[in-house]
């Protein structure tokens, strides 16, 4: 008679409130001494054929099944490993890597012919966030990679080209992950064509050239006031004295420390700040 597979523990809230168990916390040092590898790629093979990720994480050993047109693999397993191994040995940017495809398993759909994986990021960002706390990981920790997940696939609308505003939304979302999520975005190529990898190099440094150019034209812009000396007075009806300067010295401020805005928004500060002096 057959063995039943062994199943994953149930999810514990992320909120902590039940431990992770001791097993479990095995699983997770296990699966971090994995990652930490030089070259995880090996480890990562015994862990799938030992029946680890059936046991632990089965949402990486789903990926077996799915089919990836996309890269061209005869499934996202290979795909991911690849992925995986290819990031520095940094446990957070691993661990990105090894989930950043795990909501293909519940997203892919047939349409006219063609597998899809719609929304796979998001559907990827909360299993991660699930699996991730089962195996008792720290709050910080679980959601750092469920945010590197969620936005993984974000780059791949650069190469129809983005205006500024787009740039500044992924540097923004992004935030003091941008470089884990670059790092991230540039190992997610696996191709075994040299121009393809060529191609995703220059469009990322194209877009990290961007986002330093606008960062350095941002803090230009902060150190000047939208509004000056002339407008100021015109729009709050006054002359020339102490308050022009307050007035200057407020949008700056407001500048250097939220970025820089537009002249619309800087007229409508001045009004609500003259209103709230009641001058």
């Amino acid at each position: 008679m057959s063995t039943p597979p062994h199943t994953a523990p149930a999810v514990t809230p992320i909120d902590g409130s039940v431990a992770a168990s001791p097993e479990a916390i095995a699983a997770r040092d296990r699966l971090s001494a994995i990652l930490t590898a030089a070259d995880p790629t090996e480890l990562l093979w015994v862990a799938q054929e030992d029946g680890f990720f059936d046991r632990w994480v089965p949402e990486i050993s789903a990926l077996a099944m799915e089919q990836d047109p996309v890269h061209r693999h005869k499934d996202v397993l290979t795909h991911t490993f690849m992925v995986t191994a290819n990031t520095s040995s940094r446990l957070l940017v691993r661990l990105a890597a090894l989930f950043h495809d795990v909501g293909k398993s519940r997203t892919r759909r047939y349409a006219r012919g063609k597998v899809t994986f719609h929304h796979h990021e998001a559907v990827g960002a909360r299993m991660t966030r699930e699996r991730l706390t089962t195996l008792g990981h720290e709050p910080a920790m679980i959601e750092d990679v469920a945010r590197l997940v969620e936005l993984s696939g974000r780059f791949h609308g650069y190469q129809h080209g983005w205006e500024d505003s787009a740039v500044r939304r992924y540097a923004r979302d992004a935030g003091p992950l941008l470089g884990d999520l670059n790092e991230l975005v540039r190992c997610d190529c696996t191709t075994r064509h040299p121009e393809k990898v060529r191609g995703l190099q220059r469009r990322m440094d194209e877009l990290e050239g961007r986002i330093r150019q606008l960062a350095i034209d941002e803090a230009r812009k902060a150190e000047r006031p939208e509004l000056d000396g002339a407008e100021i007075m015109e729009l709050l009806g006054i002359g020339p004295g102490r308050v022009v300067g307050e007035a200057r010295a407020m949008l700056l401020e407001h500048a250097r420390a939220h970025g820089a805005i537009d002249h619309d928004e800087a007229v409508a500060l001045l009004r609500s700040w003259w209103a709230a002096r009641g001058d």
